[in-house]
């Protein structure tokens, strides 16, 4: 065992028992536990206080958990509502501000709570046999709309002998008849489908107000008046076979009758009406079976007439629109160049930028999950995220000013502790100079006269995208001595639709010239060892890092974190394997063979000498492990150095354990530390 695999192994295992250690001001994989983060921020009606989700770690069920906080705009007066292991999550303010739904997970469900703020009593709304969501309260405060699993009989299968009693059989058989029968993180689908219920705010018997075999799993917005309700939702008859192609629905709270308010071939979605019921604001766009599109911000009238493009000019994904108070214009958020901001765009087309910086809501990577909402007074919270902090509560003025953090979740822990330091960095890539865009972590106590090892972190997607936001896996790799560099290679989003394309059915392609780039970047600032370079990614960044092993030797070892390794097996067996075919590649793979293979990692396996880890979790849907099973079988026959980690449990969101963060973390730096190339420690 080498000298740095002892290291790292003594880090981790005295960083998980809480011992002292001799560098105790880094990040270390105890840490994990101890991170918080703040998601779901909702604005009280008037303006003056903020309900958010504060979310920490519980180490001894390993889980995530989340009681809900209330705060004062201006700062004051932070204090809990709720308490306790059993998580409560999705705030919502009744429209007189003085009762609060959310929901709560018992006995395996999410029900519905209702709190009055006053008071403090709270109440058991619903007692369901499924889990509720997209809560949403009616506008005189007497009614909550919500979503709800409705079960259908599902075939059983050819009919069986009398079993003896007492005796002892087999399961009986499960038949498959659905295009979509299993989903990542859920396993094999009950069948049935997603409809749209009320209850009275007190209690009582929920009604089911939308029906036939569609599903209607989305945000729920009243109109003004309390008769109706606006969804989301793909209601045409192959709607399991153009899943993209939703509309937008009127649907009466009385009766149920239902009217579609769009027509297009296309998604339209993720809207928001005015609060004098007149105007209708949603995203979209023309699907014309690309691989990336940017849904634009599009406004009509209440009875679907009259719709027309506000954002036309405006090369970004827009998403999350919101009214101002007033109706003259719309808030929304987008991703640019790595950075997720709330803007403003009237009605006339006038834009303004409100703040930026959201994120942080997910811990293991730097991607920018985030969220934010509008009260009172044109007043707007939203997760706030940096290099050195997960997502803590912001609050700044739609109309103008400077965002304020409220919360500081974290720095009972980071006080203490010396994180590695980002750097932004921009270079051209060799295939044809185009600018890219990334971000350098360097070591606590870097020392820039020194010689490190380089990992390359790949993200995945691959339309997606890193940005200077906290990730608790990169600040690990840099606290073990790593430099440590993420990009975002061509066909990462928030760059316009021209540079997500440029992947359109040529992923994985010239991303590799990207990546490559960016490492000869970094080397040539001097402070990277040439031959201390590593690669690893996950889902999409695992099939780039397979990719990159079959085209080069330059690293001395990679980990490919869920991958694709053959697009073939994958487009018939991953979870979306009704939009693979169509959006990915240009038909389905029985037509297009060669197109599947050229892109596969698997045609360039003979090439691969690098020692190369497999790690995917053992219930992953989106990249079956039987992916990572085929590259680790294909290196064991042609005697390649490689290993298989499997994740008992994990589904694609491999890290969503604390201690599964931990793992991947730990096998990744171990397996670099092995193929170091530092002299064999016999003691």
């Amino acid at each position: 065992m080498n000298a740095r695999t002892i290291a790292v192994n003594i880090l981790l295992v005295l960083a998980a028992f809480g011992a002292p250690l001799q560098a105790s001001e880094r990040f270390t994989a105890r840490d994990v536990f101890d991170l918080e983060f703040v998601s779901d921020p909702q604005v009280s009606p008037d303006g003056d206080k903020v309900i958010f989700v504060r979310n920490f770690m519980d180490i001894m069920n390993d889980r995530a958990r989340s009681n809900l906080w209330i705060i004062g705009y201006d700062g004051d007066d932070l204090r809990p509502l709720t308490s306790g292991l059993v998580s409560h999550v999705s705030p919502r303010w009744s429209p007189d501000g003085k009762r609060l739904a959310y929901l709560a997970r018992i006995d395996g469900r999410m029900e519905i709570m209702l709190r009055w703020l006053d008071s403090g009593q709270t109440a058991r709304v619903t007692r369901l046999t499924h889990s509720a969501g997209n809560l949403s309260w009616s506008p005189d405060g007497r009614q909550l709309a919500f979503t709800m699993h409705v079960p259908e009989k599902a075939n059983g299968g050819a009919e069986m002998p009398a079993k003896p009693k007492g005796a002892k059989w087999a399961d009986p058989v499960r038949v498959i008849d659905s295009l979509t029968y299993r989903f990542d993180g859920r396993g094999f689908l009950e069948q049935g489908y997603t409809q749209v219920f009320v209850v009275p705010a007190e209690g009582g018997t929920p009604r089911q107000i939308t029906g036939g075999n569609f599903n209607h799993d989305t945000a729920i917005r009243w109109t003004p008046d309390g008769e109706h309700i606006l969804i989301s939702a793909n209601r045409h008859d192959d709607w399991e076979y153009d899943a993209f192609n939703t509309e937008i629905y009127k649907i009466s709270v009385d009766d149920g009758e239902t009217q579609a308010l769009t027509d297009r071939q296309g998604p339209d979605g993720s809207l928001a009406i005015s609060r004098n019921g007149r105007l209708i604001a949603y995203t979209g766009f023309d699907d014309h079976l690309q691989g990336y599109d940017n849904a634009r911000l599009y406004v009509m009238n209440a009875d679907g007439t009259g719709s027309r493009v506000l954002s036309d000019d405006f090369d970004r994904n827009l998403r999350n629109p919101r009214f101002s108070r007033d109706g003259k214009g719309i808030y929304f958020q987008y991703d640019d160049q790595g950075n997720t901001r709330i803007a403003y765009l009237s009605l006339s087309g006038k834009l303004r930028r409100v703040t930026d910086s959201l994120g942080g809501t997910t811990l293991g990577r730097p991607y920018g999950a985030s969220s934010f909402s509008i009260g009172g007074r044109d007043r707007i919270a939203f997760t706030q995220v940096s290099a050195y902090r997960p997502a803590d509560l912001a609050v700044v003025d739609g109309r103008g000013g400077k965002a304020r953090k409220l919360t500081a979740v974290n720095d009972d822990l980071f006080a203490r502790k010396t994180l590695g330091q980002v750097e932004e960095i921009w270079f051209e890539s060799s295939f044809d100079q185009r600018p890219v865009h990334g971000w350098i972590v360097k070591p606590p106590g870097f020392d820039p006269a020194r010689k490190y090892p380089l990992i390359l972190e790949i993200h995945g997607g691959p339309f997606a995208n890193y940005g200077p936001r906290f990730a608790a896996e990169i600040q690990l790799y840099a606290s073990a001595g790593y430099v440590v560099l993420y990009t975002n290679p061509r066909g990462s989003t928030s760059y316009g639709q021209e540079f997500g394309n440029l992947i359109h059915h040529a992923y994985p392609g010239n991303d590799y010239d990207d990546l490559m780039s960016g490492v000869d970047a970094v080397l040539a600032k001097g402070y990277v060892d040439p031959d201390q370079l590593y690669v690893t990614g996950g889902s999409g960044g695992g099939v780039l890092t397979a990719w990159i092993v079959g085209k080069t030797d330059r690293f001395r070892a990679a980990v490919a974190a869920k991958p694709v390794i053959n697009w073939y097996s994958f487009a018939l067996t991953a979870d979306i394997y009704s939009f693979v075919y169509r959006y990915w590649f240009p038909g389905p793979p029985w037509e297009h063979q060669d197109e599947y293979m050229r892109r596969s990692p698997l045609s360039l396996v003979g090439n691969v000498s690098t020692p190369t880890m497999l790690l995917t979790g053992e219930q992953d849907l989106r990249t079956p492990i039987s992916e990572s099973e085929q590259f680790y079988q294909a290196l064991k026959l042609r005697k390649i150095d490689t290993a298989l980690v499997r994740v008992p449990g994990a589904s694609h969101g491999i890290a969503a354990r604390p201690s599964q963060l931990i793992a991947k973390a730990a096998n990744i730096l171990d397996w670099f530390a092995r193929h170091s190339g530092e002299p064999e420690d016999n003691e």
